[in-house]
């Protein structure tokens, strides 16, 4: 069984030595996983610092004791992938952020779209973005992902504007383009940054928006994806074609 991975606020800052995982991660760990003396664990803070550890005993029911190794940070991949979601309906939105961060991206920006069925107003929209985060922090333990994917307040289509005026290499995946994403030449360092639609697709304007800005409007492939499904499938082309799978 691979180990699993559990989320700290911080590392005891001596690196090596004794760490008590305790809260609602310790409590899953011993109440849940039921881990055992002598097996392995992966601690991490989510932002790259993570370390290797082997269970030395439990106190109660929810706190995991654990020896750690030397704590490492995990390098920045290149080049960064940043997925520009529409707000899809339902609870499709935290599918597409569970399954973006399985696959690799490195951030996802909420976009309120014109034809967004979903809109995120008020308390709504700071519990829609608050299950956002939480997916993609469980999806990066599920995924024994040690660098999770942020999760962006909700932007509206100028701030989306913006991002793409100052990617490397920015794409809208949209029925009106020419040319395949799999063979547009992509960057090999700085920043890629995909935008998805909503269920009604981009408007004109936001499309018209989005080139001005620099973007290019590409298709995916023959078949038309959902607003959920598309991020996730554009992303692993496009980290295969950057060498991030390699």
């Amino acid at each position: 069984m691979t180990a699993p991975v559990f989320v700290v606020d911080d590392f005891d800052t001596h690196g090596t030595g004794r760490y008590v995982l305790e809260g609602p991660e310790g409590r899953h760990a011993v109440a849940v996983k039921r881990l055992r003396t002598g097996e392995e664990v992966v601690l991490t803070d989510g932002a790259g610092r993570w370390a290797a550890g082997e269970v030395d005993g439990t106190e109660g029911k929810d706190r995991l004791v654990v020896r750690l190794d030397e704590v490492v940070e995990e390098p920045v991949e290149t080049p960064r992938l940043t997925v520009v979601q529409a707000l899809p309906k339902g609870d499709r939105g935290e599918l597409a952020v569970e399954t973006m961060t399985e696959v690799g991206v490195d951030a996802i920006v909420p976009w309120s779209a014109s034809r967004c069925i979903t809109q995120w107003k008020g308390e709504r929209g700071a519990k829609s973005l608050a299950k956002w985060r939480a997916t993609a922090r469980e999806a990066g333990k599920q995924s024994r992902r040690v660098r999770f994917p942020e999760v962006a307040d909700a932007a509206t289509s100028k701030g989306v504007a913006s991002l793409l005026a100052e990617a490397d290499f920015a794409a809208v995946l949209h029925e009106s383009g020419t040319e395949p994403l799999a063979t547009v030449p992509l960057p090999a360092s700085g920043d890629i940054v995909l935008v998805v639609g909503p269920e009604g697709g981009v408007s004109p304007e936001e499309l018209a928006l989005f080139e001005s800005a620099g973007a290019r409007a590409y298709r995916l492939g023959k078949s038309v994806l959902r607003t959920s499904t598309a991020g996730t499938a554009a992303a692993a082309l496009l980290l295969g074609r950057t060498g991030r799978w390699s």
